[in-house]
């Protein structure tokens, strides 16, 4: 069954634990005048995460629904919850509007370009492409001004069953996962590319207080530092 918890003031973390791949999939609800569901999960994990939406607010007055690219645990279940909230509209990079969300969809997206703001009432969410980070000619990651909270996808992907939040460092968490993936089926998920560095200083310089991390914990602190301790290790397992 999923998991709710606020890791920041009225961002809430639902997380599914699916244990033949020993991974959560995290969704993230923040409460606002305008609400905003950041990753759907998939088709299949959609009833499981309306009734968690349920239980903070209702789903019918979802307006925003965002992701970093298009893949079925980021946006699987998006024409779902089209559906189930008729104001609701999707947010993505004009990439991935034009490529894929606008086909899928069963409503147009609506585009952020990169450093474009979203408001939703008293938070603001601004839009920073990232092309291939952490995957995906599409990808960008979301910044809510206010509270500092960085929505950041696949980075610091860690596996297993984990506390919904940590003070801690993930980078060794992040290590271990990434050195697991890359010995079997799943190798270079993530690529490196020559932009990968300059985003992540880019994405540090926003000092972020919490990373909303897509697979495992998400990590309370000095987000900055986080972002920049993760380039060297994405260089040495991926850049060569």
């Amino acid at each position: 069954m999923p998991t709710i918890f606020e890791i920041a003031p009225d961002v809430y973390r639902i997380s599914i634990y699916v244990p033949e791949i020993d991974l959560q999939f995290n969704q993230f609800l923040v409460r606002d005048d305008q609400p905003l569901l950041y990753h759907t999960g998939t088709r299949a994990m959609f009833p499981l995460v309306l009734e968690s939406v349920t239980k903070i607010l209702d789903p019918s007055t979802i307006r925003w629904i965002g992701f970093s690219h298009f893949e079925a645990d980021e946006c699987g279940a998006l024409n779902n919850w089209l559906e189930a909230a008729p104001s609701a509209e999707a947010v993505c990079t004009f990439v991935g509007a034009l490529v894929s969300v606008n086909d899928f969809a069963t409503r147009p997206a609506h585009i952020l370009k990169s450093d474009d703001v979203l408001a939703t009432g008293k938070y603001r969410f601004r839009l920073i492409a990232t092309p291939h980070l952490p995957h995906g000619w599409d990808a960008g990651m979301l910044f809510e001004e206010t509270q500092r909270t960085m929505f950041c996808s696949d980075l610091f992907h860690q596996v297993g069953d984990v506390e919904p939040s940590t003070e801690s460092d993930l980078i060794g968490r992040f290590r271990e996962t990434l050195t697991q993936y890359q010995a079997g089926p799943l190798a270079n998920y993530m690529p490196y590319t020559p932009n990968t560095q300059r985003f992540l200083a880019e994405l540090a310089a926003l000092k972020p207080k919490t990373l909303a991390a897509m697979h495992g914990s998400s990590f309370v602190g000095d987000g900055s530092k986080a972002l920049l301790d993760l380039a060297p290790v994405l260089k040495e397992l991926l850049g060569s």
